[in-house]
């Protein structure tokens, strides 16, 4: 009987958690596609005009957020969601080439310091206002460009890189595969690339998920660095959230929503797809 209770219990409590999780980013997206809300709640629908003013594919004047932004309409390949996507993806791809060797070494091998190295790896940086200012000082000449933005973002979101991968090899007999393949023939770079980097790709995959998020929606260091030219969607959304209409904001956190859904989407894709293919 206490067991069927309990268990009863946690379903309801975990139900609930979900609905209240899930409830505003459903009403949410709804609401964007209504024509008005004076009410109670939103009514007219359904139109999609507030989805083409995020989009940046309306042909009327540009709304307030982007007169705010300083432009009219966005062309095709500056259009600050694709332009966001491939900042973010540019630092986890960053976050990958440094971060995964870091992790294999310090959960591989012990060397003096390897405690410091750890703490270090796994330690954010500074805060994004913080190193924002410091780019902004020691390196002015980049600090609003794409590879400002791109770097910043992988120094921000390193740690978490480092810590999904660490916890993946710690999980793994890494001596025991290593010996395995080099006894084979392979060479260490072979053994690290075809034998090491799949068997910790449950870390790999979460940990670019977890990065290419927060750096997608990383605010205080591209509200520090960027100048001119064409967004990151933190102040995308920003700009939509201060300028447009409720429904409008609605729309451009939809957006968000929606993107980061399919990245993570494509991302465990790929990790599946790498799974089948050796399988």
């Amino acid at each position: 009987m206490s067991a069927r209770f309990g268990r009863s219990f946690v379903v309801a409590v975990l139900v609930a958690t979900l609905v209240f999780l899930a409830a505003p980013v459903l009403a949410t997206f709804v609401s964007s596609f209504a024509r008005s809300w004076t009410g109670a709640l939103p009514s007219g629908f359904v139109t999609t005009t507030h989805w083409a003013s995020v989009l940046g594919l309306s042909d009327g004047v540009a709304g307030a957020a982007e007169r705010s932004l300083g432009v009219t309409q966005w062309p095709p390949w500056e259009n600050p969601l694709l332009f966001s996507v491939g900042l973010a993806l540019g630092g986890v791809l960053i976050n990958l080439v440094v971060g995964v060797p870091v992790a294999y070494a310090v959960s591989r091998y012990d060397f003096a310091g390897r405690e410091w190295v750890n703490a270090f790896a796994v330690l954010p940086l500074a805060p994004g206002i913080i190193l924002g200012v410091a780019f902004l000082r020691a390196y002015p000449e980049i600090s609003g460009s794409v590879l400002g933005l791109v770097v910043g973002y992988s120094l921000l979101k390193a740690p978490y890189m480092v810590m999904a991968v660490q916890s993946s090899f710690e999980s793994m007999p890494l001596r025991q595969l290593e010996e395995s393949a080099r006894s084979l023939g392979a060479s260490w770079p072979r053994t690290f690339l075809t034998v090491i980097v799949p068997n910790a790709r449950t870390g790999i995959v979460s940990g670019s998920i977890i990065c290419w998020t927060l750096a997608a929606a990383e605010f205080n260091f591209s509200y520090i660095v960027f100048s001119r030219g064409t967004p990151p969607l933190a102040l995308f959304l920003k700009a939509h959230i201060s300028n447009s209409s409720f429904l409008t904001t609605a729309a451009a956190v939809s957006v968000f929503f929606l993107l980061v859904g399919a990245v993570t989407l494509l991302l465990q894709a790929v990790g599946g797809w790498d799974r089948t293919t050796r399988t």
